[in-house]
């Protein structure tokens, strides 16, 4: 039985004694015949980050710590939504207007925005039901339950948001015996993260939640989101993450931004390139026989000229850019008229981080000298340096760096970068195994000048389509109850 296994094993036991562990859930699933359980972990951005929405190649590894889903379906009306934790939180809606909410995503996105701030959560969770109703017609009748217990924390830079939603959909799709494959499920997730949520994300995190497997580096080449293959890790040889302490949101304004200037500069350099633009209204283009077909990382270094460099502005106000250029590509970012935009370092990041990521991908499974590793190392030490162009790097997550950088090879320490959508969160190392102890005392190092706690994630698991969704009868006074 693997660990991954095991945890669901674990949590099916303590599903069985619900009310023995959690009283305020005190016949959460008695209205219920069975109920399914579903697991799906967290990430560690190895490389690639922010370069995802462009089109970059993305190496990513699953962590250990997952998301677990619990869900029954019953005949009351009433959705009921928990989550263990620290603190128990536990939302109960009508069913009803959870089914005309999921008739489609931008109905979802308006009930769930206008919930109170306490129970906005609950997105994350019954967002799966819009995805279903969308691409197979799921209607929910009676009620529902569903019981989250996630060991992936929150605001890390390690995708919490996308190991609920995975794991949430593939327990409610196993209620209604629909079959997802793991490209399709992470596909359906990222559409609720950016259309129920509001967040405006790539596809990586949801990909590496469903499709990682344990101990290696999923390299996905996000256009929009083809599994390249897995990238094994040498003997002796490790990644492991270090969290800042600094909170950090995907939905924040700094990452929609630097998204934001990214397609502006696509913009620019497809129009450069020979593209047509087609203006749509409402801030939207269209880019018709774009060389680029809508991917900044498919602009190679080597191609970026002077010439190319200068048509994209250091910074530019939103609303110049609107008035001259009319909009952008994305679908799910707009130019804010008053904000000032890093578009060149915004654009240029993807086409550096790609050619990074490439590399990585080829020379790690053979590395496995200190001087090799030094220099992919390095690689990393440049991409953290181009979050902080972006304007995405936070003073934590420079520090950690910093004292990586600082104990160096000769401590088993090569390479570090910031992880995922910056601005705070995680930091990943790549490492020797027996240097795990010299990075837990550079965290606690951190954490005392910091003032803040700084984990450090260890290990990793398989995604949510390589363990079973379990189904058990509810067994309850000497039947099956949970």
């Amino acid at each position: 039985m693997t660990d991954a296994e095991r945890e669901l094993s674990q949590f099916s036991e303590l599903l069985r004694h619900l009310d023995r562990h959690q009283p305020r859930l005190t016949g959460f699933f008695a209205r219920a015949d069975q109920w399914v359980l579903a697991r799906a972990p967290g990430r560690l951005d190895v490389m690639g980050g922010i370069a995802d929405y462009s089109g970059s190649l993305v190496l990513e590894q699953p962590l250990a710590e997952a998301a677990l889903v619990a869900a029954a379906r019953t005949d009351d009306g009433i959705v009921r939504v928990a989550s263990l934790g620290a603190e128990l939180r536990d939302v109960a809606l009508p069913a009803a207007e959870v089914q005309a909410a999921a008739s489609s995503f931008s109905a979802a996105r308006s009930y769930f925005a206008g919930r109170a701030p306490g129970e906005r959560w609950v997105a994350y969770v019954l967002g799966a039901l819009a995805a279903l109703s969308a691409d197979f017609g799921v209607q929910l009748a009676g009620g529902l339950r569903l019981l989250v217990d996630s060991k992936v924390p929150e605001g890390k830079g390690v995708s919490s948001s996308a190991a609920i939603e995975v794991a949430a959909l593939r327990a409610l799709a196993a209620l209604w015996n629909v079959e997802l494959d793991g490209p399709r499920l992470a596909l359906a997730c990222q559409r609720i993260e950016n259309l129920v949520v509001g967040a405006p994300c790539g596809v990586m995190d949801q990909m590496t939640s469903a499709c990682g497997q344990e101990a290696r580096l999923l390299a996905l080449l996000c256009q929009p989101a083809e599994v390249q293959g897995f990238v094994e890790l040498p003997p002796g040889v490790a990644v492991f993450g270090i969290d800042s302490g600094i909170r950090h949101a995907v939905s924040g304004a700094d990452y929609g931004q630097v998204r934001a200037a990214a397609f502006m500069g696509l913009r620019l350099v497809a129009e450069r390139l020979g593209a047509r633009v087609h203006a749509l209204g409402g801030g939207r283009v269209l880019l018709e026989a774009d060389p680029l077909v809508g991917y900044l990382a498919n602009l190679k270094p080597a191609d970026v000229t002077p010439e190319l460099r200068s048509c994209l502005p250091e910074r530019l106000l939103g609303s110049a850019f609107l008035a001259t250029y009319s909009g952008i590509s994305d679908s799910v970012t707009r130019v804010e008229p008053t904000l000032a935009y890093p578009v060149r370092a915004a654009a240029l990041h993807p086409v550096y981080e790609h050619a990074r990521s490439a590399e990585l991908a080829q020379r790690l499974p053979v590395a496995v000298s200190d001087p090799e590793l030094t220099e992919l190392g390095q690689l990393m030490f440049q991409s953290h340096a181009s979050y902080s162009a972006c304007g995405l790097g936070s003073p934590g997550t420079d520090r950690l760096v910093e004292l990586v950088r600082a104990a160096g090879p000769s401590q088993g320490l090569f390479g570090a970068k910031i992880t995922g959508g910056g601005s705070g969160g995680t930091v990943a190392v790549l490492a020797r195994p027996e240097a795990l102890v010299r990075l837990r005392a550079l965290a606690e190092r951190y954490a005392t000048e910091a003032g803040l706690s700084a984990r450090v994630f260890v290990g990793s698991s398989a995604g949510a389509v390589a363990c079973p969704v379990l189904r058990e009868k509810v067994v309850r006074a000497g039947r099956p109850s949970a």
